[in-house]
């Protein structure tokens, strides 16, 4: 379990510093501080469960960008078998933000890509943090439409700030790489999911999340632009940060609501970091049972509701 509290999770370190000083203490064995240890125990998984209960987008946010949450990489290790990753364009470079191959989940042999952000400092900066470049996006594409031709399912693991604006990216055709994709992907003849694990963000998320199913992490969140970035350009100050993730309607629950994704699943108490083996057998179970599900579609029919779907979101009538 990870210990390294977020700012709302203040209490909690509180009473855990007070658990193990007891358990620490000299005294430790004695019936008078086992039944303190008992009472500080019982107190922490109250307010534990206060705090889970009333999380503001805010702190969503907050554990969706936790620097211990399991990235895609993590999820390929624990959860498929006969990772076989393939790289680059070939048009301009690989870019190791984004990754990608064939692998098997349970009965199901697929195309997997998502994005990565890295774990230590040095992999980061390998990853960009996982902020791909236009050649990501094209390597995304193209192993697709390997999957379409050996009609293989195709997942996607969405975790991600945003591509990235640099200006070697612009150069580069990052919003027409961005663009392709989304047009391709309605046209995949194939089946298709994507699945949020952390941050899903603007069309960088989007550029591999055209999807015949969208899934998100309970704790995850999937919007336009970051709370920061929002309120640096409506409000001119990016501390009000915790004003605009409340309007941006980004957390799980808000997009179940408007219909935008298709399904929430739980993460751990505390949120997936605090208990990793969890996560990984909960999600690899939707995978294997969504992927069963739509297996007995037509694709022709999927790709129809594909198209349907994704043009239906944003109308409304008063």
């Amino acid at each position: 379990m990870s210990f390294k509290e977020l700012p709302f999770e203040k209490p909690l370190k509180e009473i855990r510093e007070k658990i193990n000083a007891l358990q620490n203490s000299t005294d430790s064995n004695s019936p008078a501080t086992k039944a303190k240890i008992a009472r500080l125990e019982k107190k922490l998984k109250i307010q534990f469960e206060n705090i889970y209960k009333k999380l503001a987008p805010s702190d969503v946010v907050k554990i969706a960008r936790h620097p211990d949450r399991p990235y895609t990489m993590d999820y390929i290790r624990n959860i498929g078998d006969d990772f076989i990753e393939l790289h680059g364009d070939r048009r301009f470079k690989d870019d190791p933000a984004m990754v990608g191959g064939f692998i098997t989940i349970g009965p199901h042999k697929l195309m997997i890509i998502g994005q990565e952000k890295g774990r230590d400092i040095d992999e980061k900066l390998y990853r960009n943090f996982g902020s791909a470049n236009p050649e990501g996006y094209r390597k995304a594409i193209r192993l697709m439409k390997i999957a379409e031709k050996f009609n293989l399912p195709i997942l996607t693991f969405i975790d991600t700030q945003g591509a990235y604006p640099g200006i070697g990216a612009e150069e580069r055709g990052q919003a027409e790489a961005i663009a392709y994709n989304l047009r391709e992907m309605f046209k995949l003849k194939t089946r298709t999911m994507s699945i949020v694990l952390g941050e899903g963000g603007s069309g960088g998320a989007l550029g591999i999340g055209v999807t015949d199913k969208i899934f998100m992490l309970q704790y995850a969140t999937y919007s336009v632009i970051s709370p920061e970035g929002c309120a640096s350009i409506l409000f001119r100050d990016v501390k009000k940060a915790d004003i605009s993730a409340k309007a941006l309607k980004q957390t799980s629950s808000d997009l179940m609501g408007f219909g935008i994704i298709d399904g929430i699943i739980p993460e751990p108490p505390g949120g997936a970091h605090n208990d990793p083996s969890e996560i990984y057998s909960t999600l690899k179970s939707v995978i294997i049972d969504e992927f069963n599900k739509l297996k007995k579609r037509s694709v022709n029919v999927l790709m129809k509701k594909r198209l349907n779907k994704y043009r239906s979101i944003g109308v409304y009538s008063e």
